[in-house]
C-alpha cells in the first residue's frame, strides 16, 4: 500500500528534488496518522495473532485457561491504554446499575450484558438464599427484577466503603465480535421477539427509521427487524453510544475506579466458575455455562460472527473496532479470522 502511495506521489519524471519533498511530506502524514491513532489500529492489534495457538481439538485444554495473573495484567494494560490510572484502593460506591453487593455471601459482581450476566445473577441470588430453587433457561431473564435491591445504587447507601472493599469482587467478560452477534440476534433479530421489551423494540425502530426511513408504526405493526448490517452501521454511526446491550463493556466496569479480585471471560465459564463458587464457600453449577455443553469455538454466535463479520469491507470492521478496542484488550481477546477464535489468546 505504501509503496502505490509513493509511486502515485511520487512519479520519476518529477525533478529529484520535488521527488525528495513529496516523499517527505508522505511520510509526515502517514506518521502523524499513526500518531494520532497511538491507541493502536485494528491491524496492528492483531497482527500475528494467527500463529498464536492453532488449536485443532473440540475440546479446551487445561493449560490455554488464561491465569488471574494474567487477567490482571490483561485489565491494567487496558487502563492504560486509556491513559487512565487505577487508584491505590477501589472505590465500589461509584459504580453504575451493573454491579451487584450481595452481603450474605459478602460478594461483588459486575455484570455486562451479553456476556453471561443473567445466569450469574441467578447463581449470585442462589448462593445469598434469596432464591430457593434454580429457575428454569427460558425464564432466566426475569431474575433481573429480583436482584434489583442487591444494585450497587442501593447497597450503597446500606453498607460504607471499608465494607465494599472486603468483599469478593469478580466480572464476567466476553469476546466483543461475538457479543456484537450475540446482542443483535437475541435484542433485535426476529429470533427472540418474545424476549424484546418496550426500550428493544424502540431501538429496533430508531434503526429501520434511520436505514429505510420507516415510521416506527410500521415497523412495529408489521413486525419488521433490522438485518445485521443495518444493526452495524447504526452502531458505527453513534460510536458505540448506544443501549447498554450494544455499547463496549469497559463502560459497565467501573473502570479505572475499582480492580477486580477475579476476572472470568466467559468462554471460560464452565471451568473457571468452580473456583468463583469456591471463594464463596459455596457449592453451586453456573446455569448456561458458555463453554459446559459445547466448545465455545463451534458455537452459533461464534460460528455467524466468523461469517458475517467477513463480508464487511475493511473500513466498517476498522469502525467498530475503534468502538470496542478496550475490550479486546480486557482479555487480548482473539479475531474473528483465528483458528481459535472467540477465546482469549493466552500464550503459556
Amino acid at each position: 500500500m505504501i509503496r502505490s502511495l509513493f509511486t502515485t506521489m511520487c512519479p520519476g519524471k518529477l525533478h529529484p528534488f520535488h521527488i525528495l519533498a513529496l516523499c517527505l511530506a508522505v511520510f509526515f502524514i502517514i506518521s502523524g496518522v499513526l500518531l494520532i491513532g497511538s491507541m493502536g489500529s485494528y491491524a496492528d492489534y492483531f497482527a500475528g495473532q494467527v500463529d498464536l495457538l492453532q488449536v485443532k481439538s473440540s475440546e479446551l485444554k487445561a493449560d490455554l485457561l488464561p491465569p488471574q495473573h494474567w487477567l490482571q495484567a490483561q485489565y491494567e494494560a487496558a487502563v492504560t491504554q486509556r491513559k487512565w490510572e487505577l487508584p491505590p484502593a477501589s472505590n465500589w460506591s461509584s459504580c453504575g446499575a451493573k454491579t451487584y453487593y450481595f452481603p450474605n455471601i459478602r460478594t461483588i459482581f459486575t455484570g455486562p450484558p451479553k456476556a453471561g450476566c443473567s445466569n450469574w445473577v441467578e447463581a449470585l441470588l442462589r448462593a445469598e438464599g434469596a432464591l430457593l430453587k434454580e429457575v428454569k433457561p427460558e425464564g432466566v431473564d426475569r431474575v433481573h427484577g429480583m436482584s434489583e435491591q442487591y444494585r450497587m445504587r442501593h447497597m450503597r447507601n446500606a453498607y460504607n466503603e471499608s465494607t465494599l472493599r472486603e468483599a469478593f469482587s469478580f466480572t464476567a467478560i466476553r469476546n466483543p465480535w461475538t457479543r456484537l452477534v450475540s446482542g443483535y440476534r437475541d435484542k433485535l433479530s426476529s429470533e427472540s421477539e418474545t424476549l424484546q421489551g418496550p426500550s428493544k423494540r424502540s431501538i429496533r425502530a430508531s434503526i429501520l427509521r434511520e436505514s429505510r426511513g420507516m415510521s416506527v408504526e410500521k415497523v412495529l405493526s408489521e413486525q419488521l427487524y433490522p438485518t445485521f448490517e443495518e444493526y452495524v452501521r447504526w452502531l458505527t454511526r453513534h460510536q458505540g453510544n448506544v443501549n447498554v446491550h450494544f455499547h463496549p463493556q469497559y463502560r459497565v466496569l467501573c473502570m479505572p475506579r475499582v480492580r477486580y479480585d477475579f476476572i472470568l471471560p466467559v468462554e471460560h465459564s464452565a471451568a473457571l466458575s468452580d473456583e468463583v463458587f469456591r471463594r464463596m464457600n459455596k457449592s453451586l453449577t453456573l446455569l448456561g455455562s458458555y463453554d459446559r455443553k459445547a466448545d465455545p469455538r463451534r458455537q452459533t454466535s461464534a460460528v455467524l460472527a466468523r461469517e458475517w463479520l467477513a463480508h464487511f469491507p475493511q473500513d466498517t470492521i476498522d469502525a467498530l473496532y475503534s468502538i470496542f478496542r478496550t475490550d479486546f484488550q480486557l482479555a487480548n481477546y482473539s479475531n474473528f479470522t483465528h483458528p481459535d477464535f472467540p477465546l482469549p489468546l493466552f500464550q503459556p
